[in-house]
């Protein structure tokens, strides 16, 4: 059998709100709002160029059960392209697009295979030999019990064999776990590739065959950080070579910044800036954290002199000059903690919080989970979930409800 080339991709969250960014200009809102859209745009792109043999979407195309048109609408068009190419594609639905969800449905090409709730194969004939592609789709938002063992055992030795799933390794309690499988269980099915979805950071789980969670195809927030993308894939006679192609339109990331030296305002605005132009030239656009680090004596007094909203604002007016985005998010100063010390009542509500169970979380948290609108675009609240707002909730208190001086 010759060389079968595909792309894998999943986790594309088309039409994600990007809640939480605040201060963007109205033209540097509309490029975050857009970033998901013009990234899978770019992936389109790059699939009509090459020409695959076929493209593979692992699940969560959309932000949630309730797709937005335009999201729809921009999918379509990606995929009339795709027809118009002559590439097939094969996608399932995750549990943020769930097959229970409610939208106004828009009639995708014939060149588009989706997998319905029901475990089933797929077989594509390509110039190289037939592909057997198994999968299955989300009937509802939370699959929790295991699917891998309704997913037959590869028996054609004449044809390829991939298996799509939309999950989680069983045991990593870093991430909402859905449709558990351990690797064991993937590699008993004798397939040639294991095309996953669900966790957004980019991972190689095996080698050989090759198991692998391409990330999500744009950051949308700090803990989406770095490059993000999707694979050009090639299998030919047991052997397999993975590209990983960029397509984030911006990138979340931290932006370094070394002070020593540093003694004035306008000697730490240029090192900020230069590092800025930095990273434009090598990633384009950015959501950013600065990190100010190795500041001597001199310069962390300086710094410890402004508020971090006024120096953040310089900052910000500073990148203005660049070609490309760089939006500062947040300011982290190396050697400085700020605020030294809590009001009381601060102190107080650090105190009450640090004894909160996640039954707490869940009794506080309740009115916003409930929320008919707002609930969509919120992930399941388990302890993961909840140490991680307790974090920010923190940071935010020491941040707000310090004493004057």
């Amino acid at each position: 059998m010759g060389e079968i080339r595909f792309i894998h991709t999943a986790d594309l969250h088309l039409g994600s709100p990007f809640t939480g960014m605040r201060g963007l200009q109205p033209d540097q809102w509309k490029k975050l709002k857009d970033s998901t859209l013009d990234a899978f745009g770019r992936l389109i792109d790059y699939a009509v160029k090459e020409q695959p043999d076929f493209v593979l979407i692992a699940g969560d195309i959309y932000d949630g059960e309730d797709r937005s048109i335009r999201a729809q609408h921009r999918f379509q068009q990606g995929m009339q392209k795709l027809s118009e190419a002559g590439i097939p594609v094969v996608l399932s639905y995750g549990n943020h697009d769930h097959l229970s969800g409610k939208w106004t449905r828009f009639e995708l090409p014939e060149n588009v295979y989706a997998f319905d709730e029901a475990v089933s194969q797929i077989r594509l004939s390509t110039a190289n030999g037939d592909v057997v592609i198994t999968g299955f789709s989300y009937a509802q938002r939370h699959v929790k019990e295991p699917v891998i063992h309704q997913y037959p055992i590869a028996e054609e030795k004449d044809a390829v064999y991939i298996g799509m799933l939309h999950g989680s390794l069983e045991g990593d309690t870093a991430h909402a776990v859905y449709a558990p499988f351990t690797k064991q269980q993937l590699l008993s099915k004798n397939y040639d590739y294991w095309a996953l979805g669900h966790i957004h950071m980019r991972q190689l789980l095996h080698t050989d065959p090759p198991v692998i969670y391409p990330g999500n195809l744009q950051g949308r927030h700090k803990n989406e950080s770095g490059p993000k993308g999707f694979y050009d894939v090639r299998l030919s006679g047991g052997a397999s070579n993975l590209s990983f192609i960029p397509a984030s339109v911006l990138q979340f990331d931290e932006v370094m910044v070394d002070c020593s030296g540093i003694v004035h305002m306008n000697e730490l605005l240029d090192a900020c800036l230069a590092e800025a132009q930095e990273f434009t030239e090598q990633y384009g656009a950015g959501i950013v954290e600065v990190k100010l680090v190795n500041l001597n004596e001199e310069a962390q007094d300086m710094v410890k002199g402004i508020t971090e909203e006024e120096l953040m604002e310089t900052i910000r007016e500073s990148f203005s000059t660049l070609d490309d985005l760089v939006w500062v998010q947040s300011i982290a100063v190396d050697g400085i903690q700020t605020p030294a010390e809590l009001s009381p009542l601060g102190e107080e509500i650090m105190d009450r919080m640090a004894g909160w169970q996640l039954s707490d979380w869940k009794e506080v948290l309740k009115d916003l989970y409930r929320h008919p609108k707002g609930s969509r675009f919120l992930e399941a609240l388990d302890p993961l979930k909840a140490t991680e707002i307790q974090t920010a909730a923190a940071e935010k208190i020491r941040r707000g409800m310090h004493l004057e001086e």
